[in-house]
Parts: structure tokens; sequence; C-alpha cells
């Protein structure tokens, strides 16, 4: 694994030398911190509950931009071929990409454990339940990010791919709330592969064995998925 994590490095690296890596963070930290806030004092409750409710959806949207040229960028520029030549696999690259997309939304998550300060200060935060919630943040970051570096494989085109992924990930996030369109028999099925159930039940403190493995299945889909669609290229 030495050669994904010097990829890793190279590519998170990256992350902080494009300014489009603090114009998200800046931005994400601004809407969360404005819909978090702005309801905080009317619930008159002392935990990270609603800041939870909001991750799904906008994680949809943020980390679909993170990964969107992880692959797409190497193809356009042709550094693939070059790429190539190195003495790495695919199984090396693919890692090292994810991991380095997975590291910058724990990166992008950091500043929000002010959030939790903040709370346990005026009043009594439950951390029990506060770090089951950012433990399941970071396999909704890692879930999405497969799904947005295989969408990023799939293009040359970053905003393809960008939308391709916030399709994907935006279809996990709300899909529950749409289960009257389904037919009955189907309900059981559409309510599994909702990420968002999944990630409420981890954010409650609730780590259940399922929930983890819905995640890890996810990951390893896309990265397999990603594997696939890199070697017929």
């Amino acid at each position: 694994m030495r050669q994904a994590v010097l990829i890793f490095k190279k590519e998170f690296k990256d992350y902080f030398i494009s300014p489009i890596a603090y114009i998200v963070i800046a931005i994400f930290l601004i809407v969360t911190g404005w819909l978090f806030f702005s309801s905080f004092f009317l619930y008159d409750q002392a935990d990270l509950r609603r800041f939870f409710n909001l991750l799904p959806f906008l994680f949809a949207l943020v980390v679909p931009i993170i990964t969107m040229r992880l692959f797409s960028e190497e193809l356009n520029v042709g550094s693939w071929e070059l790429l190539f030549t190195l003495p790495v696999t695919f199984r090396d690259i693919i890692v090292g990409k994810f991991m380095a997309a997975l590291a910058f939304v724990a990166a992008i998550l950091l500043p929000t454990l002010s959030y939790a300060i903040f709370i346990s200060f005026v009043g009594d935060l439950d951390w029990g339940a506060a770090i089951g919630g950012y433990i399941g943040a970071v396999f909704l970051g890692g879930a999405y990010a497969a799904i947005g570096l295989f969408a990023s494989a799939l293009t040359r085109s970053q905003i393809v791919a960008c939308i391709v992924a916030m399709v994907v990930c935006v279809g996990l996030a709300i899909v529950d709330q749409m289960l009257f369109f389904f037919p009955q028999f189907l309900l059981d099925v559409i309510a599994y592969i909702s990420a968002d159930a999944h990630f409420k039940n981890i954010a409650k403190g609730i780590v259940d064995s399922r929930d983890i493995l819905y995640f890890v299945s996810i990951v390893f889909l896309g990265l397999y998925a990603t594997h696939l669609v890199m070697e017929e290229k």
C-alpha cells in the first residue's frame, strides 16, 4: 500500500493548492452554521440532531464537487498515460484517490466540532450521540466519495462527473422520503438503500452492523466499478 499512500499524499496536497477547496469549505461552514444556529435557540435542545439531519443532503451536493476532478482531470489533460508509466497498480491509484477525498471530507467536518463545543457550554450535550454522528458522517462521506470517484472515471468532463454523482447521491439521500411513489412489495428494498436512514441510525449513537455494512458495501461497489471502468479505458 506504499504507492497508494504516496498517491494519497499527492492528491490531498493538491486539494489545498486549488482555491476551490477553500471556497467549498467556506460555503459548507457558512450554510451549515446558518441553518443550524438559526433554529438552535428555538428548540431549546442541546444536541446536534438538526446539524446531522442536514448532512445527507448537503454532502450529496458537496462531495461530488470534491471528487469530480480526481479522474476527469487526469483523462482530460492526458496525465493518465504518464501515471501508467509509474510502478503503481489500478488498486493503488483508486485507493489513494479515494483516501484523499475521504480525508478532505473529514477536514471539512473538523471545524464543525466547534458547534459541539459551543453547545456543551450552553447545555448538557450527549457526547456519545455527537461522536456517533461524526462517525456516521465519515461513513456517509466515504460512500458518496466512492460514487463520485466512479462518476469521475466515466468522463473527461468534471462538470458532467459532478452532475452524475450529485444525481446519484441526492437520490440516495431523499429516496426514503419518496416511498409513496413505489409499489408496496418494493418498499422494504427502497427503504434499505436510503443513505439518510442508515446515517440517522448511527447519528443517534446506535452503531448497528447493518448500517456499517451498508456504507462499506457502497464504498466497495463504487471503487470496484471505478476499477472496471478504468481497466476498460
